[in-house]
């Protein structure tokens, strides 16, 4: 049987942002599960959720203090089960956060933890006795997060945390950690979620030396991962988050046995880099150099998702050209090496968001949507650094976009400018034929009609032109072919495609016949089209 997740259209959000359905300003499963039939319509497949824990949510829900409950404020279990089973019967599947990397310092474990070496879950964290060397290595966010110890006074001892200081690092070296994450992971697949988007796998895998000595990545924790979720549900997947050059890859999909999927920041970033200055060859090698996984593994790629847009894999010229095209002010950058932009106001036109999506849903893997973007909502740079584009849900042009009845929101709207919710909603872009929405709806129906894309072989065919990218997938008796034109000017192109003497168009376009197998396109400015080969 074919793997489902290789043609599936997945759809990120935060339940907080999503829509309020009790009225208490926060969004919750009750809301959720009122716009499932929307998202249905949408064309969705798989729904990714941010954290839903119980946590203090001073990082967005990803410090958690109970790795088996619902935090309060987005409902309760019972909610959580009614949303799981209403999901299922519209053949949409849900995937969780695995945040296994660190938990809360609030969490149980680490208040234990904290009582000293003669503690039960003191070994559940990483510490050490002596002020270590390596204070401020490996920190992930500059100018935000100062060191990577810190002092814990109560057991007199340094604890490590990659992210944020009350985000203490879990120790997967100790068995008794990777056999409770083993029991959490068990849990949510019981209750029929169907996989699990791991947080920041390089992070999870490796742990540091406090003497700044080189430190091992335990691959071999993937391998066990994969060997529990096929024992518990054959058909749950791990698609994981790991920003890392091509050459790793490998080490991640453990020849077919470790991750079955992972998003592709190399081409993300490349794709950008291509945007940016026109040039369709940064984009084509970014494809090449990734082409090379297991069978059994698949790509999930991306254009935003609930990060920074992050360029840090780019070269130095390449970064400055995304940052001067996309992200000018330094209120809209992050990091030092990301943007906190949503994707309508770095492209600034529909023509632009269409091309860019085409282009998305073309590449060679499955496409990642987040919440908000089809209907090209924009982002708040007054709220600190990646809550910018985490506002609510523009569901109409009511009070709060329709999110929520309540005076004080989890984030406030975007109500006012040409991003607005007055302007930028649901419903509105529901009713008017050529909105985004209605051509996200079409193109995601289109995608679905195209399996060779997520389960085919793939290759780049020759166009003699710089701004051109034309992918050509082939799976059994199918052929698709999708180009793509970066240029700001209209470009000609003459394809050889063997034994395609007809290409019908799949968007309604005009098709393209020849009897040699050479076809002679005219792509517009930012033009795209997508083919069917026939004879």
């Amino acid at each position: 049987m074919e793997e489902w997740y290789r043609n599936a259209v997945v759809y990120s959000l935060s339940v907080e942002a999503f829509m309020d359905g009790n009225g208490d300003g926060v969004g919750d499963f009750e809301g959720l599960r009122a716009r499932l039939d929307y998202l249905q319509s949408l064309g969705v497949d798989v729904l990714w959720l941010a954290p839903m824990y119980p946590t203090p949510n001073r990082d967005d829900g990803y410090d958690i203090d109970d790795y088996y409950g619902i935090d309060a404020r987005l409902g309760s279990s019972g909610e959580f089960a009614e949303f799981l089973f209403e999901a299922d019967g519209r053949g949409i599947r849900v995937l969780l956060d695995l945040v296994a990397n660190h938990s809360s310092t609030r969490h149980p474990w680490f208040q234990n933890a904290r009582g000293g070496e003669d503690s039960p879950n003191h070994d559940w964290y990483v510490w050490s006795r002596k002020r270590p060397r390596a204070l401020r290595s490996g920190v992930v966010f500059p100018g935000v997060q100062e060191t990577t110890w810190t002092y814990e006074r109560k057991a007199r001892s340094w604890y490590f945390h990659r992210f944020y200081d009350f985000e203490p690092d879990l120790n997967l070296e100790n068995p008794r950690v990777r056999e409770e994450i083993h029991r959490i992971i068990s849990y949510w697949l019981r209750l029929g979620v169907s996989g699990f988007r791991v947080d920041a796998v390089p992070f999870l895998l490796e742990k540091p030396q406090p003497d700044g000595g080189p430190s091992q990545l335990h691959f071999e924790y993937l391998r066990e991962l994969r060997e529990l979720l096929q024992w518990r549900r054959g058909d749950a997947i791990l698609l994981g988050e790991a920003n890392v050059v091509p050459r790793d890859d490998a080490e991640y999909f453990a020849n077919g046995d470790g991750l079955h999927m992972m998003f592709n920041f190399w081409v993300n970033q490349h794709v950008f880099a291509s945007l940016a200055t026109g040039d369709a060859r940064l984009l084509a090698s970014a494809l090449r150099a990734t082409r090379r996984i297991p069978a059994s593994a698949h790509w999930a790629h991306f254009l935003r998702n609930h990060d920074e847009l992050d360029l840090g894999r780019l070269e130095p010229a390449q970064r400055d050209a995304v940052f001067a095209r996309f992200a000018p002010e330094p209120s809209m950058q992050l990091y030092g090496r990301g943007i906190r932009r949503r994707l309508a106001p770095m492209l600034g036109d529909q023509r632009r968001l269409e091309f860019a999506y085409s282009l998305l849903f073309s590449l060679p893997g499955s496409p990642v949507l987040r919440y908000g973007e089809e209907i090209g909502m924009g982002e708040n740079l007054r709220l600190k650094e990646r809550d910018a584009i985490r506002t609510p849900m523009q569901w109409t042009s009511a009070p709060n976009g329709g999110f929520s009845a309540a005076e004080r929101l989890v984030r406030p709207t975007i109500d006012s400018g040409p991003y607005g919710h007055d302007v930028v909603n649901v419903e509105e872009q529901a009713r008017r034929p050529g909105s985004l929405l209605r051509w996200m709806t079409e193109m995601i129906r289109v995608r679905r009609e195209c399996p060779e894309i997520g389960a085919g072989n793939w290759s780049i065919l020759a166009t003699r032109d710089r701004h051109v990218l034309a992918l050509l997938y082939e799976r059994r008796d199918g052929r698709v072919l999708c180009v793509h034109n970066f240029a700001e000017e209209p470009r000609d192109v003459t394809l050889a495609l063997e034994g395609a003497g007809h290409l019908r168009n799949l968007l309604g376009r005009e098709d393209s016949r020849a009897s040699d197998g050479r076809h002679s396109l005219r792509l517009e400015p930012h033009g795209y089209e997508w083919y069917r080969l026939g004879n």
